[in-house]
């Protein structure tokens, strides 16, 4: 049994203990504050002991791939050189950092941002392949936009180079490892999906040759930044809707399979995550966010957003509807965490749904139960709860009645404002109320905080 406080080791980074502060939407940007707003946006859960720190998707080009307004890119060495401050800080607190690397592909603002559409009439969205009749039909609905430039096999090796080239930067910025973001709809899901890959050449056909971005991805890091330790997520596509709306997409098994060969490519660890093939709630499981979407100081971002009243009436309504089919699940990847976990001898870290210790305790193999995994991660609630490692590490949650538990609702009140380029923050009162009080009891107190 390894517990919460023990030492974990990935790809030769030795993490201080087994928490860590999954990937989040920090929306930082690129210009002359950015790199302040990013400390101010991590350094908390490392002053309070989190072992790890996944700074957010980053993008690897200059032009598009951003899935959300201001989201930080790392093409350009200068800037990522000004990142040092950052992964210091991180450092002064005894804890790591990863860069999770990105292009949304046709996830990204090209295909649904209204106004930034406009703005940018020339700017390419990046295909893997011709969109599948769903997502057409979702064009003619007027629902999204396409246009695609699907890669040539030649782009596919630029786009990989790419990712080598922002890893190098980061490594020579001092950040310990490299995170892809290798679901959640982004580019890397949609070369290793069936629902999206229909390439005949290379890089599909087949799972193996779906793979072989990721492989190619995996030498390009490997040949420019070294032996850094890389990891991804695996996706498996299984809460995308049943058949005939969705024939094909990715199983548990093929998750498990895609870990597998991921390790065998040489892979340092892996984070299994259920998601859907398009970008909805399965990754945000919880409530519907109404306070979000009631928000009149940001109705008129939301309109640019979505191109009007009507569609940001269409957008909330469907949000309300996928608030009902993912309603909060606790711990919603456990059972692929655990089959991943089975076949593979690289660190498996599992994140969705984590609320409180006890889970934590369970999932790392307390209780004579297997573990599911050698990790765990929280996202959301470091929104609400930026020091919130103090209060979960070094507690026994079988001797403390109350089991330490994050006061974060699951409410994505958080998320919804994101689509205007907002700070990832907790709005909602009754939760900043609960943290106000647990300051005010010195509950993120901690003796490693220089806070």
């Amino acid at each position: 049994m390894a517990t919460l406080e023990d030492p974990v080791e990935i790809g030769g980074c030795e993490i201080p203990n087994r928490l860590y502060r999954a990937p989040l939407l920090e929306c930082a940007g690129n210009g002359p504050d950015a790199v302040d707003a990013l400390i101010d946006d991590l350094e908390p859960a490392a002053a309070s002991g989190v072992g790890l720190i996944c700074q957010g998707a980053t993008i690897v080009r200059g032009e598009g791939g951003c899935a959300a307004p201001g989201m930080t890119r790392v093409h350009d060495p200068a800037f990522v050189s000004r990142l040092e401050r950052l992964t210091d800080r991180i450092h002064d607190h005894g804890g790591r950092i990863f860069v999770q690397l990105e292009h949304g592909g046709l996830r990204s603002m090209e295909t649904w941002h209204a106004e930034y559409r406009r703005e940018h009439p020339d700017l390419e969205q990046l295909a893997v392949s011709n969109p599948p009749w769903q997502l057409r039909l979702l064009d003619r609905l007027g629902f999204l936009s396409y246009d695609p430039h699907v890669l040539s096999t030649d782009e596919v090796y630029d786009l990989a180079a790419d990712f080598g080239r922002a890893a190098a930067h980061a490594v020579d910025a001092g950040y310990d490892g490299i995170h892809l973001s290798g679901a959640n709809m982004g580019i890397v899901q949609q070369f290793l999906s069936p629902f999206y890959n229909r390439r005949s050449d290379e890089f599909g056909g087949s799972p193996e040759a779906r793979l072989e971005f990721l492989a190619l991805v995996h030498d390009e890091i490997r040949d420019r930044a070294g032996d850094v330790p890389l990891m991804t997520k695996v996706p498996a596509e299984t809460p995308a809707p049943p058949s005939p709306l969705v024939r094909r997409k990715l199983s548990t098994a093929d998750g498990v399979e895609i870990a597998q060969r991921l390790e065998r490519i040489g892979y340092d660890a892996v984070v299994p995550v259920r998601t859907s093939v398009v970008w909805d709630m399965s990754i945000v499981r919880g409530e519907y966010p109404e306070r979000a979407w009631e928000n009149e100081a940001l109705r008129a971002e939301y309109d640019a957003a979505f191109g009007g009243s009507t569609r940001r009436r269409l957008v909330a309504l469907g949000n309300r509807l996928e608030s009902l089919q993912y309603d909060f699940e606790p711990a919603w990847n456990e059972d692929f965490c655990r089959r991943v976990r089975e076949q593979v001898s690289i660190p498996v870290l599992a994140e969705g749904g984590i609320r409180d210790r006890a889970q934590m305790d369970r999932l790392l193999g307390a209780a004579d139960a297997a573990p599911a995994c050698d990790m765990v991660g929280m996202a959301r609630p470091f929104y609400a709860e930026p020091r919130l490692g103090a209060r979960l590490l070094e507690t026994d949650a079988n001797a403390d009645p109350e089991n330490p538990r994050v006061v974060c609702e699951s409410c994505n009140n958080c998320t919804v404002p994101q689509v205007t380029g907002a700070p990832g923050v907790c709005r909602t009162p009754e939760v900043l109320r609960r943290r106000g009080e647990l300051e005010r009891e010195g509950a993120y107190e901690s003796g490693r905080s220089g806070l």
